[in-house]
């Protein structure tokens, strides 16, 4: 089996379930596939940095930033949580929780959520002072997600728990099967309406009801296949995107797919494997698969638009769509912009040099990545 590049430094460990999981960051051998050389060509897309801010390192952990009203909010493994005007990079507040992260941030500009270590949850208000902590029921690596006056969290053990967003009283919590053996990345969570969908390990795309907790629809993004535990790895990758009437999502060693939101109904699927999630715009679904190549799915049949692999083996992050293009960031912290249209590549930004772990849009023309090292940097097509 093929590992993915993404997760470049690989071992097995324990976790508190008692499954284990490939752990992206606790040695470093020497990729067997090195990244592909970056390619000469002509920039005709103006890119400019429109901020930047530190946030601090990750370390072995994935931290994402998170926008809401106008504010950007981001954490680091440190414990520093800061929340910025989206526009202008201006710091609104910078505090820092009083024990290390693990996951962040999950917010809706009232509330502002983070998993710390040894699992607990901690909120705070939107100036940043603590309202409440909670002890989840294991290790939390995946951002919390807030809305409709929730904090919805997964755990290490699958166990998937709302609380209040005022009080941190638990409202539900619903359990699902682990797998023997995952990847150890961090399988979101989007609130939609009254809905969270929830990436699950084992390749499972769930719709919960956000009143109890009850399953609206599960379906398989990737089904385990082969003989091996490595080969029946198939979890869902980075987090489903809710786009209009559609939520589509990718897995590893799985299919990229979109669903009928309402129903879980298979719009289309296609075979793909990917360690990171998936963009969509109005015409279009993208996304990286685990060798570095770049596809455009058209979002109403599924058929490939287009497809670029010259950035093979770069460990690359989930697309983002900005301006004309949508840009995806890789291992050594460039971030590239392709072409909408045809995949063609329009520019390059030169980042600090760590991985590029995440990214949101911010507006048509402006997205946010933020980088292993803790660069928040906002950049602006011209």
């Amino acid at each position: 089996m093929r590992i993915a590049e993404k997760l470049t430094y690989v071992a097995v460990i324990a976790v508190l379930t008692g499954c284990a999981s490939w752990n992206p960051f606790s040695s470093k051998p020497a990729p067997k596939n090195p990244p592909a050389p970056l390619v000469d060509f002509k920039q005709t897309l103006a890119v400019r940095t429109a901020w930047s801010a530190s946030v601090g390192r990750a370390g072995a952990f994935v931290f994402s930033p998170a926008l809401a009203n106008e504010s950007v909010f981001a954490a680091s493994t440190d414990g520093t949580v800061i929340r910025a005007d989206a526009a202008t990079g201006r710091m609104l507040w910078r505090i820092n929780a009083g024990v290390p992260l693990t996951a962040g941030v999950g917010s809706d500009g009232y509330t502002v959520a983070v998993g710390a270590e040894k699992g607990m949850l901690m909120a705070f208000d939107g100036d940043g002072k603590p309202r409440w902590k909670v002890q989840a029921s294991s290790e939390i690596l995946s951002a919390p997600a807030v809305g409709q006056g929730l904090v919805v969290v997964r755990s290490v053990d699958n166990r998937i728990a709302a609380y209040d967003a005022e009080t941190g009283a638990r409202r539900w919590v619903a359990q699902r099967t682990s797998p023997p053996l995952t990847l150890r990345t961090a399988p979101g969570i989007v609130i939609s309406g009254t809905t969270a969908y929830v990436a699950l390990p084992g390749g499972r795309l769930a719709a919960l009801s956000l009143s109890n907790g009850g399953p609206r629809w599960e379906v398989a993004v990737g089904d385990p296949r082969g003989t091996t535990e490595l080969e029946r790895i198939a979890d869902l990758s980075g987090s489903p995107v809710v786009a209009g009437r559609d939520v589509c999502a990718v897995a590893y060693q799985g299919r990229v797919a979109c669903f009928d939101a309402a129903t879980g109904a298979t719009r289309w699927a296609k075979e793909l494997s990917s360690d990171v999630g998936v963009a969509v715009d109005e015409r279009f679904v993208y996304a990286a698969d685990e060798g570095g190549v770049i596809t455009a799915f058209s979002r109403d049949t599924g058929s490939g638009a287009w497809r670029n692999n010259k950035l093979a083996n770069r460990r690359l992050s989930t697309p983002v769509p900005v301006g004309p293009a949508v840009a995806v960031g890789d291992g050594e912290g460039y971030i590239h912009f392709l072409s909408r249209e045809d995949g063609a590549l329009l520019a390059r930004f030169n980042g600090d040099g760590s991985p590029v772990m995440s990214a949101i849009p911010v507006s048509g023309k402006t997205a946010i990545f933020q980088t292993q090292s803790g660069t928040v940097v906002a950049l602006a097509t011209e």
